[in-house]
């Protein structure tokens, strides 16, 4: 049985600001996006929030119109700004109640070859069960699975299921799995509430029961945790700190109901000695593939994301009955750039300049014994 994971950045359409050639060229943006959904969110809006909201609308582009390159102010019901010549533009609303509407981030058309080159690297992985971050929604699954991967000389996957999740942007987390790998049992876990009410999954952590052909039942817990990308740093690292310890919660209930086959991967947004993380990686007896000896180890190049010098941020994390039968393990980078010039490793030929890499993720694959 193979198990892999694999942030895939959107097959068919993504947010403009994060379909940029660099991160830093859409982090501005995201910041501000942020920025002003949390202050619309706000049940009062203070003289000096609507000041903050009109300077955010500038840097966003929305101070004249609704829309702008990036972004788009929908203003469903009641106003939240009123703009004249002279007067310029100014918030009307005194709070959350005297409006319905949203700050929605536009969406484009992925390059097509990348997506190509993703279903090349679904392929190559050719896994019983994978878990998929920054999939757009189900459907986008099953068309990528449906139409793409025989393109590339794949099959189909049986099974697809994807719950859209808590982020707007369209990069919700799902799982594919072969046949004989049913799909029997799900759970879904965006509502999961912190102590203050707020939501603690940016995505979600769903889990499933699959059994496989020897009718074993593995449990497979797919995330995608809070980015450090934008935003303020504190908040993300409190965020993906709650999102590790209910993950770590899930996981012990899981146990203390029997289960002992049990698998929690995907895009953790962190690297394995961070605060962050610690409740799974020291407060768990999860294992992490990486540390098995037969794993395929690059010393130099240790990391996941990026040019892999040290962003190590997808994981598969084993129960121990399951780090038992660990046969082999490994990254796969051949979807990936590779660096400023494209040279760090091998790719496919198909890609030729970082455009057309399928992510700036690697993916990470386990093959288990029965």
């Amino acid at each position: 049985m193979r198990l892999a994971t694999y942030n895939v950045e959107n097959f068919f359409t993504r947010a403009r600001a994060l379909n940029m050639n660099t991160w830093a060229e859409g982090k501005q943006t995201l910041d501000a996006y942020w920025e002003m959904n949390t202050v619309l969110e706000q049940a009062v809006y203070s003289d000096k929030d609507k000041a903050r909201l009109i300077e955010i609308m500038k840097t966003l582009g929305i101070d004249k119109k609704d829309d702008s390159h990036f972004v788009i102010l929908r203003q469903n019901r009641g106003n939240l700004v009123k703009r004249s010549m002279f007067g310029g533009v100014n918030i009307v609303a005194n709070g959350r109640a005297d409006w319905v509407g949203w700050l929605e981030l536009k969406n484009e058309v992925v390059n097509e070859t990348a997506t190509r080159n993703c279903a090349q690297v679904v392929r190559d992985l050719n896994a019983d069960i994978i878990g998929i971050c920054e999939a757009e929604s189900r459907q986008a699954l099953m068309q990528f699975s449906g139409t793409l991967l025989p393109i590339v000389g794949a099959k189909p996957y049986e099974h697809i299921m994807l719950i859209d999740g808590n982020d707007d942007r369209g990069i919700d987390v799902g799982v594919m799995t072969r046949p004989g790998f049913e799909l029997q049992w799900m759970k879904s876990h965006v509502d999961d509430k912190d102590n203050r009410g707020g939501l603690i999954f940016s995505r979600d952590c769903p889990e499933y029961g699959v059994v496989t052909p020897a009718n074993e039942r593995v449990w497979v817990l797919v995330n995608h945790f809070k980015s450090k990308g934008y935003g303020e740093q504190k908040h993300n690292d409190a965020r993906r700190h709650a999102q590790a310890e209910q993950v770590r919660l899930i996981y012990e209930r899981l146990k203390a109901e029997g289960a002992e086959l049990i698998a929690v991967m995907g895009d953790l947004n962190d690297t394995p000695e961070s605060a962050t993380l610690a409740p799974l990686l020291k407060h768990t007896d999860l294992k992490d593939v990486s540390q098995h000896p037969s794993f395929e180890k690059d010393a130099a190049r240790p990391g996941t994301h990026g040019s892999g010098l040290k962003d190590k941020i997808d994981y598969i994390l084993l129960s121990p009955k399951l780090f038992e039968r660990v046969k082999d393990a490994g990254i796969w980078r051949k979807g990936v750039w590779g660096g400023k010039n494209g040279t760090l490793w091998d790719h496919y030929k198909e890609i030729q300049k970082a455009e057309d890499a399928s992510s700036d993720h690697a993916a990470m694959w386990v093959d288990l014994a029965a």
